[in-house]
């Protein structure tokens, strides 16, 4: 018997497979596994990031077909979109399907109740308590994830639109990212045409490391960003979840503008995504 953890988001997607020990026999790569971007798209990139771990374990095929398998997917609540991925043709004994975000807090507190609050590209929270499910916010770029990267970028790139026109001054910030568009206001629109929400968020650590060193701008953005996850925090806090742990690329970038309160009450993860998708996949084990 063996078990595949999947965590699928919106840049990578990640696979790891452990023998009935727990013991990691494999570990997968691929690109971006956003259900947005299209099921067969999903499905080829999971498909990539399990078969590198499957080769690395060299499992047989009798081997494969005893996988239980369990995965989290970014934007998996979209209407049809978990049913349509699980039509797709998958080789394991068993497959189960969650929100990337649902693993993740699964692995935070080793399956107890608990909640996570994820700030990458996007945010959201999310919480467990006694079988009850808490989400708060990450309902998409741009009505929402508030104090993410993309949320970051977005503020940043509308600031330096302000100052490029007079309404407020430059600082070294604006005016660095004026010159990125060679202080050209229609490059500035012609770019937004395109722009995606990992565009945007691409733009979140000069305006964080802007901040860090006294930029008025970047601090402006920092401070009101990090409020919004203060807010998201107090909101897990509030629907009674007994801790509450701080995720994703930007969340060590983001702690330090925190409410002291909320600083301190925010606690280490027990483990990541997959060790998440793990412990919910071992628990199949009776199906």
């Amino acid at each position: 018997m063996y078990f595949l953890g999947i965590d699928a988001g919106g840049t990578k997607c990640r696979a790891r497979l452990t023998d009935k020990s727990g013991r990691i026999i494999g570990q997968g790569l691929s690109g971006s596994a956003n259900a947005n971007t299209g099921i067969s798209n999903v499905f080829a990139a999971i498909q990539d990031a399990y078969q590198q771990a499957i080769t690395a374990a060299k499992l047989e095929a009798q081997d494969i077909s005893s996988i239980r398998a369990s995965m989290g997917i970014a934007g998996i609540g979209r209407e049809g979109a978990k049913e349509e991925l699980l039509a797709q043709p998958f080789p394991f004994h068993s497959t189960h399907i969650y929100n990337d975000a649902f693993i993740a807090n699964v692995g935070a507190h080793s399956g107890q109740d608990g909640g996570i609050v994820i700030v990458g590209t996007g945010s959201i929270a999310i919480g467990r308590i006694k079988g009850k499910d808490v989400r708060v916010g990450g309902y998409g770029f741009p009505i929402s994830d508030e104090g993410s990267g993309a949320y970051i970028g977005l503020q940043a790139i509308r600031i330096t639109l302000r100052t490029s026109d007079g309404r407020i001054s430059h600082s070294d910030l604006t005016r660095h990212l004026f010159e990125k568009f060679n202080c050209q206001t229609h490059e500035i629109v012609s770019w937004m045409d395109k722009a995606t929400a990992p565009d945007y968020a691409s733009l979140a650590p000069i305006v964080l490391q802007a901040a860090e060193t006294g930029d008025r701008h970047g601090r402006l953005i920092t401070r009101h960003s990090a409020n919004h996850i203060d807010s998201m925090v107090r909101s897990l806090y509030n629907s009674g979840v007994p801790r509450c742990s701080l995720l994703g690329g930007l969340a060590a970038s983001i702690e330090p503008w925190l409410a002291p309160d909320i600083r301190a009450e925010i606690v280490p993860p027990d483990g990541d995504a997959l060790e998440g998708a793990l412990l919910l996949a071992r628990q199949q084990t009776d199906q």
